[in-house]
C-alpha cells in the first residue's frame, strides 16, 4: 500500500474506532479517549522531535511534562496573602542569598589565580548554602504551616489558565535547556539514564518543595477554560437546548465541556503539526536527520553537532511541556503523585515507535491508537476473563483469580504490541518519508 493511501485509512480506522465507542458505549467516553489522544499526540510529537529528527534518547518526558503542570499552579491559581505575609520576606532574602553566592563564586574564579581558585569557590558555596538554608528554611515553615490542611503553599498569580500552557512550554524549555548544557555531550545510553535520573530529581522537588506545589497535598480546583457544568445545567437556554436535541442536561453539559476542550487541544495540535512538517521539510529538518544519520560526517561539514543536538531538546522539551500544562488543565488538579514513567514515558516512547519515528503524523496515529488501546483494554480484559470463566463456580478461586488479573491485561498488551511492530513492522504504521535516490547520470 502506498503511503499516500496509507496515512488516510490509517486515520479513518482510528477515526471509526471512536465513533464505535461513541455508538456502542457512550460519547462521553469517545471524547475523553479523544482530549486525551489529542494531548498525548503532542507529547509524542515533542518526542518525535528528538528522537526522530536527531536521535536523542530523552526518557525524561514525565519530568518535562511535570514541569508544564507546576506552570498551571502557578499561573492559574490565586495567590494566598497570608502564606505570603507569613514567609515572603525570609524567601526573598534566600533568593538574594542565592543570588548573591553564585555571584561571588564567579567573581572568586575570576579574580583569584588558579592555585586558590577551587578552595575558595568551595568556601563560598559552603556558606552560601547556610544562609540560603537559615532564610529558607524559615520561609518554608511559615508559608508551610499557613492555613496547611487547605492552603499551606503560596499559590499562584490568578491568572488565565490558557497563559499557563506557554508559561509550561518555557518551563520545559528552561530546565531542557540546563539539563542539556550537562547531558548532550554523553553517548546515546548515558543520555538516556541522565535524563530518567534529572526527571525523578524534578518529580522529587515537585512532591518535597510544599511551600511551592503543595506537594503531595496535591492543588484541586484549578479554573478552567471551559464553562462548568452545573452552570450549564442552570441555563434555561441550555436547558432548552439539551431537551430539543433529546438528551439529558447533565449528559449534554458533560459533552458540551468535553466538546470545548476537545476544540482548544485539536487547534493547538494542528498547529504544532503544521509547523513540525515545515521544519522537518526544511534546510533545518534535512540538516537534524543528517546529524542523526551520521554525526562524525556532519561534524566534517562544518555542523556544530552539540549546538543542533541542544536546540532540537529545547524544542522537543518545550512541546511536551505545553502538553503537561494542557493535561493538567482538563483534569482541573495538579497531583505529584500520579507523574510515573509508565504514563509519561514508557506509552509516550510506544506511541512514536508504533506510529513511526521520524513521521510526524506516525507519531499523532500512534498515540491515538496507544491511548484507545490502553482505555479499552481493561474493560475488554474483563470481558475476556468473564467470558472464559463463565462455567465455573462463583467462589472459585481460579476463576476469582483470572477476574482480578484482567486489569493488568492492560500491560500485557502494550509489551506484546511493541514486540510485534518492532518484529513486523520495525519503521512503524507510517514508516518515516525518506528522498528517492536520483537516478544515475
Amino acid at each position: 500500500m502506498s503511503p499516500a493511501l496509507r496515512t488516510p485509512l490509517a486515520f479513518a480506522a482510528m477515526a471509526a474506532a471512536l465513533l464505535g465507542v461513541g455508538f456502542f458505549q457512550s460519547w462521553t467516553l469517545a471524547l475523553a479517549i479523544l482530549n486525551l489522544s489529542l494531548i498525548s499526540a503532542i507529547m509524542a510529537l515533542g518526542v518525535n522531535m528528538q528522537w526522530g529528527y536527531a536521535g536523542l534518547f530523552n526518557v525524561g518526558v514525565m519530568g518535562f511534562a511535570a514541569l508544564g503542570g507546576v506552570a498551571a499552579v502557578i499561573v492559574s491559581m490565586p495567590p494566598v496573602p497570608g502564606a505570603w505575609a507569613a514567609g515572603s520576606w525570609n524567601l526573598l532574602f534566600a533568593a538574594l542569598a542565592l543570588l548573591a553566592t553564585i555571584g561571588a563564586a564567579l567573581l572568586v574564579r575570576a579574580k583569584l589565580p588558579s592555585g586558590r581558585r577551587t578552595l575558595a569557590t568551595l568556601l563560598v558555596v559552603v556558606v552560601g548554602y547556610f544562609v540560603i538554608r537559615f532564610f529558607g528554611d524559615q520561609a518554608t515553615e511559615a508559608i508551610e504551616g499557613y492555613e496547611s490542611a487547605s492552603t499551606g503553599y503560596l499559590g499562584g498569580l490568578g491568572l488565565p489558565i490558557l497563559l499557563a500552557w506557554i508559561v509550561g512550554a518555557l518551563f520545559a524549555a528552561g530546565g531542557a535547556w540546563l539539563i542539556g548544557k550537562v547531558a548532550l555531550g554523553l553517548r546515546s545510553d548515558y543520555l538516556a539514564i541522565a535524563t530518567l535520573g534529572i526527571s525523578e530529581i524534578i518529580l522529587a522537588l515537585l512532591k518535597n518543595e510544599a511551600w511551592l506545589t503543595r506537594g503531595v497535598k496535591n492543588v484541586t480546583g484549578l479554573p478552567r477554560p471551559a464553562p462548568y457544568e452545573i452552570a450549564l445545567q442552570q441555563d434555561p437556554a441550555f436547558v432548552d437546548f439539551a431537551t430539543g436535541l433529546g438528551l439529558p442536561a447533565t449528559t449534554a453539559s458533560s459533552l458540551a465541556v468535553s466538546l470545548v476542550y476537545t476544540a482548544l487541544f485539536a487547534v493547538v495540535l494542528i498547529v504544532l503539526l503544521v509547523l513540525a512538517e515545515r521544519a522537518l521539510n526544511s534546510p533545518w529538518g534535512r540538516m537534524m536527520r543528517a546529524i542523526r544519520d551520521n554525526r562524525d560526517a556532519a561534524a566534517a561539514m562544518g555542523k556544530d553537532v552539540t549546538r543542533r543536538h541542544l536546540q532540537v531538546f529545547v524544542i522537543g522539551s518545550a512541546v511536551v511541556g505545553l502538553a503537561g500544562a494542557m493535561l493538567v488543565t482538563l483534569d482541573g488538579q495538579f497531583t505529584p503523585g500520579t507523574y510515573n514513567p509508565l504514563r509519561f514515558t514508557f506509552l509516550i516512547w510506544v506511541m512514536v515507535i508504533l506510529g513511526g519515528s521520524g513521521n510526524n503524523m506516525g507519531a499523532v496515529l500512534g498515540a491515538f491508537v496507544i491511548w484507545f488501546v490502553w482505555v479499552q483494554a481493561e474493560p475488554a480484559g474483563l470481558w475476556l476473563m468473564s467470558t472464559i470463566t463463565a462455567g465455573m463456580e462463583q467462589g472459585d478461586a481460579l476463576r476469582q483469580h483470572l477476574i482480578d488479573s484482567a486489569p493488568h491485561l492492560r500491560l500485557f498488551l502494550m509489551g506484546a504490541i511493541l514486540l510485534t511492530v518492532l518484529r513486523f513492522s520495525p519503521r512503524g504504521i507510517l514508516p518515516e518519508k525518506t528522498g528517492t535516490a536520483r537516478p544515475p547520470v
